[in-house]
């Protein structure tokens, strides 16, 4: 839906969020992003809000062709995670992230460490972590680090609870 709004809003408690991640593998290297003008060093998945009418595995695509400039085709829906959080403004989030693969492909393997995403201006760039060597690397979500992504067979579901 073009000029669609954000699946994101206000509350009297805090805010809400709809969010798509993408599952970008390389071997047991995965994709992800960096704002290098936040204040702490913090890697996320490549993805995003879910705009209002949006399919999910539109807004995969659509995330994915903002992100990297590269058209992908989904593979599967891989995990669902809800995440409750503050976030360094003090807001607290209640956020459903649903996680996607993607099939492969060369253009995607050759990103380079570096790139900038379309927010580019603001400095967004993409790294490859190597999930057997982020010891000390903070990456969101952190079930990144505990799951085998390479190999994910059903859909799984994470809850991270940071905020009562």
């Amino acid at each position: 839906m073009k000029n669609a709004l954000d699946c994101t809003f206000l509350t009297d408690s805090g805010k809400f969020n709809f969010r798509i991640g993408v599952i970008i593998t390389n071997g047991r290297k995965v994709l992800m992003a960096r704002n290098p003008n936040e204040s702490r060093e913090f890697y996320y998945s490549v993805g995003g809000r879910v705009k209002f009418g949006e399919s999910l595995v539109d807004a995969v695509v659509r995330e994915v062709k903002e992100e990297t400039g590269i058209t992908c085709e989904v593979e599967k829906m891989a995990a669902i995670h809800e995440n409750f959080f503050t976030d360094d403004d003090g807001v607290p989030f209640h956020e459903i992230s649903v996680f996607f693969t993607i099939k492969q492909n060369d253009q995607l393997m050759s990103i380079k460490d570096g790139t900038l995403t379309d927010q580019g201006p603001l400095g967004e760039y993409l790294k490859w972590i190597d999930l057997d060597n982020c010891k000390g690397k903070t990456i969101y979500p952190e079930f990144f680090k505990t799951i085998d992504l390479c190999s994910i067979n059903e859909t799984k579901h994470f809850i991270t609870q940071e905020i009562s």
